[in-house]
């Protein structure tokens, strides 16, 4: 998957009516994430647009209740939820893929209508499971990170995408943060990312294939199991790498809760603000005083609340209309000192 992986009727978004039920959903407070797993009742939305009323969905946020990036992916469902009005049961999965497929199985087993997930255990892994619940009638589309022959095999029956194309978005992270960072080649740099993960590893290897291209000395380290759950775990890794590797010029973060740690990890390593070019992934309220404070340069933004909005509207048409996958591409532009006001007040809000 080194680009999108799909053809052009793959990538036609969401008609104007959906995006005017968004700006809609959008109007509404947002919520904060729930302690624990558990179904979604009610609405605050008007009944006259709740055309997904007593569809039952299970939907997959991604991490952590109460994360950063999850929450607004959450956020986002939570709004669809409230527009549309389907019964949503909420699965949170530590980022850990064999979880999520354990957690897949487990919600087959409830008789779903529709299941929206991350697609971070990858094709061979996941796809077996997804046959089973489309031959039981269950329809399911993906978000955040791609399963490219499953898309392919199900976009008819529904199955669509929603989220950033993982390895444009790596490379695009490194081009930019070349040109904003003056590097050149020769320059060391250090890359904490999950190349390892089939699929969501893509996103690593779009960072780790520019900088190799244009000629930087690339030290690359996997995120370990226990700092992919809890970035506070990640200190003393980060502390430890940097200690042994003083000509690092700029760091790389592919994680958005690790992005948001960025000036707790820099602090820990004695590193002033400014002092490495630091690059990373996604919004969070800690990032937004990252950037601020100077520790953190360059943030691209993958817009996740969308994933949210979208995995659950995609179950909806899909359930109720028959509409086919939509492929949205939520991978946006860059944040840094230059435009943090105008994104902070919506980051405030768990929106961005």
């Amino acid at each position: 998957m080194r680009g999108s992986g799909s053809g052009l009727g793959r990538r036609l978004l969401a008609a104007t009516a959906t995006l005017a039920v968004l700006v809609t959903a959008c109007s509404s407070a947002a919520t904060t994430a729930p302690q624990g797993s558990a179904a979604a009742g009610g609405s605050t939305a008007s009944s006259s647009g709740q055309f997904c009323k007593g569809v039952k969905l299970v939907f997959f946020p991604g991490g952590t209740p109460g994360g950063g990036f999850e929450t607004v992916v959450y956020n986002g469902a939570k709004a669809a939820q409230a527009a549309f009005g389907p019964d949503v049961t909420y699965q949170w999965s530590d980022w850990d893929p064999n979880k999520m497929i354990t957690q897949f199985q487990q919600a087959m087993a409830t008789k779903p209508d529709g299941i929206a997930v991350m697609g971070h255990p990858g094709d061979a892994a996941f796809d077996p499971l997804i046959k089973q619940a489309e031959d039981q009638g269950i329809l399911v589309t993906v978000m955040n990170t791609e399963l490219p022959t499953a898309e392919a095999q199900y976009q008819s029956a529904g199955m669509g995408y929603v989220g950033a194309v993982l390895h444009d978005a790596g490379a695009s992270l490194a081009k930019e943060a070349e040109k904003r960072g003056n590097l050149k080649s020769g320059d060391e740099v250090f890359v904490w990312g999950l190349k390892a993960q089939p699929g969501r590893g893509e996103r690593t290897l779009g960072i780790t294939d520019q900088l190799t291209a244009d000629g930087l000395k690339v030290d690359y380290l996997e995120i370990d199991d226990a700092t992919n759950a809890n970035a506070s775990a990640g200190v003393p890794v980060f502390t430890g790498f940097m200690s042994s590797h003083p000509n690092v010029k700029a760091i790389f973060i592919d994680h958005g809760n690790l992005t948001s740690a960025i000036p707790t990890f820099m602090k820990a390593a004695n590193k002033a603000p400014g002092s490495l070019f630091a690059a990373g992934f996604d919004m969070s309220a800690a990032t937004v005083q990252g950037i601020k404070d100077g520790y953190i340069s360059l943030v691209i933004d993958q817009q996740e609340y969308l994933q949210g909005f979208f995995g659950i509207e995609q179950l909806c048409l899909s359930k109720q209309y028959g509409f086919g996958g939509l492929f949205i591409n939520t991978g946006a532009g860059f944040v840094d000192k230059s435009n943090i006001a105008a994104i902070a007040p919506l980051v405030d809000q768990q929106i961005r």
